[in-house]
């Protein structure tokens, strides 16, 4: 093991983030939630387009400092498409060999993003199907598998250290309600809602952390059930969150509470954010997008004041050939239209109106 290796590396990451800047955080204008403003923390921002940037860097540190990753050691990931464009750029910084290993579902745009920083596709017909096989690739080439859903919650440093948590506070000491009343993200490893809720405890806001689940992901009802073993025979269809499994990273103690939201309300929602801040995001940031609502809906029905903040994920380039695309929607069977309808009506009226599904 080379420790002048290990050390230049550990420089080259550090020194890769000295040259980034914090994103940026914004209000969304809703003249019908009086006394109540929901913030968009645009993680699409980073130099590799995603809020998995920040966890990516994190797991190579981890790993470096563990000795699991040396000079020339093959990284593999499992991952729906973001985490994988990060850690190939990441790889690519450190000149070490990365294969993704992703459901053969995920989006071209990330494949074209991984294949640009030097990293190879491997694809598999399921998401469930991930796991074994980025073990099997690691053992055949005597590489590293990172295991983001493993490693995520702990890699790291919940109680500050430029965590994106303690980024949110430090935005927020300006604004009219500096402590939000929620936070609201959506869980994929379930490491950012791990260190967002350890940090909120770590330093006793009384803000609550909301995580909003798609169709199809298995942590909502381990949160409700407390079992372990509960799996999905089918995945989300939300990139980069839900999971047809418990993933190690999920940790529900530190969640106040959950949510679901139905597939086509979160394409519909990253659709209507568009028309609220004139920028495409990803349909996990429209999830997000129709939790928060949902929540500022129940403050104005209360009489409440305060802020909710919320994620944008990644941006919406990476999906123009599907939840941008009518003609994908219509294929896949996501009617967003009486979703839409919902959004238009609600942030107009400052009511939460029940779809006509």
């Amino acid at each position: 093991m080379s420790s002048l290796w290990i050390h230049d590396a550990i420089r080259r990451i550090e020194s890769d983030f000295q040259r980034s800047a914090d994103t940026h955080l914004f209000p969304i204008e809703l003249p019908a939630f009086s006394g109540i403003q929901i913030y968009l923390k645009d993680e699409s921002t980073h130099p590799t387009g995603s809020l998995k940037h920040r966890l990516a860097r994190s797991l190579f540190l981890y790993a470096l400092c563990n000795g699991w990753i040396n000079e020339g050691t093959t990284v593999i990931e499992s991952s729906s498409g973001s985490t994988a464009v990060s850690e190939a750029y990441f790889a690519r910084l450190l000149g070490l060999p990365f294969i993704a290993v992703m459901p053969k579902s995920t989006s071209a745009a990330k494949v074209a993003q991984i294949a640009f920083y030097g990293g190879k596709s491997h694809f598999v017909s399921k998401s469930d199907e991930v796991y074994a096989e980025a073990e099997r690739l690691a053992r055949e080439c005597n590489g590293h598998y990172m295991d983001q859903f493993t490693y995520a919650e702990r890699a790291t440093d919940w109680r500050g250290n430029n965590n994106i948590a303690q980024s949110i506070f430090q935005q927020m000491k300006a604004e009219p309600h500096p402590i939000p009343r929620w936070i609201v993200v959506g869980a994929g490893t379930g490491g950012t809602s791990a260190t967002i809720g350890r940090y909120l405890r770590y330093q006793g806001h009384a803000t609550q952390l909301c995580v909003v689940d798609p169709e199809h992901s298995v942590f909502l009802d381990y949160y409700e059930s407390g079992n372990p073993a509960l799996t999905s025979d089918r995945g989300s269809a939300i990139e980069g969150i839900g999971r047809p499994r418990v993933e190690p990273s999920f940790i529900p103690g530190v969640i106040d509470r959950m949510m679901r939201v139905p597939t086509a309300a979160s394409f519909a929602a990253a659709r209507h954010l568009e028309k609220l801040v004139g920028k495409r995001f990803g349909g996990s940031t429209g999830t997000d997008f129709y939790g928060a609502l949902h929540l500022a809906c129940e403050m104005n029905a209360r009489g409440e004041k305060g802020s909710i903040v919320t994620l944008a994920c990644d941006g919406g380039e990476r999906y123009l050939d599907t939840l941008y695309n009518d003609e994908w929607l219509q294929v896949n069977g996501h009617d967003i239209a009486p979703w839409l309808q919902q959004l238009k009506s609600t942030c107009v009226h400052g009511r939460w109106d029940t779809p006509a599904v």
